[in-house]
């Protein structure tokens, strides 16, 4: 007896175009599975990031990759000079800047955005239900007329 069926069943069989798209199929499940959890997310994240890097502007907070957190002095087209005190500049490689901070005006933004749209989503949710509560009443009423 084999400790490996599986092995041993597939060696019994006649191999043929069956046997191979059956062999085929966890492989392209696993591919599908990577793209969707490992590569689709990465490349969101890369374009997000270049999006981010071409949008600096003077004035801008940024944290660099090192932790140095800084005010962008001014944009150059590959690099970037961040006012770190008083009389201090320091000149980083666009590819350095980690994060830009937002300030309190596109917080407040982004908040009232969340909340509209966390609004709208409970409206929306809020909608469908009464229909959904309404429409048992019409049946019942209906079926009293019929009586």
């Amino acid at each position: 007896m084999s400790f490996i069926p599986f092995l041993t069943a597939g060696a019994e069989q006649a191999a043929g175009p069956a046997s191979m798209a059956t062999g085929f199929i966890p492989l392209l499940l696993i591919i599908v599975i990577f793209y969707f959890f490992l590569i689709r997310p990465q490349n969101k994240k890369q374009k997000e990031t270049q999006r981010m890097l071409s949008a600096l502007k003077k004035g801008d907070k940024v944290i660099t990759i090192g932790g140095i957190h800084g005010v962008v002095s001014s944009v150059k087209e590959n690099t970037v000079i961040v006012k770190v005190d008083d009389d201090c500049k320091i000149e980083f490689n666009r590819t350095a800047i980690s994060t830009v901070e937002l300030t309190d005006a596109e917080k407040a933004k982004l908040a009232e955005e969340a909340a509209a749209k966390k609004q709208k989503k409970f409206a929306f949710g809020k909608a469908k239900k009464s229909d959904e509560a309404a429409e048992p009443v019409k049946e019942t009423a209906a079926a009293e007329e019929t009586k």
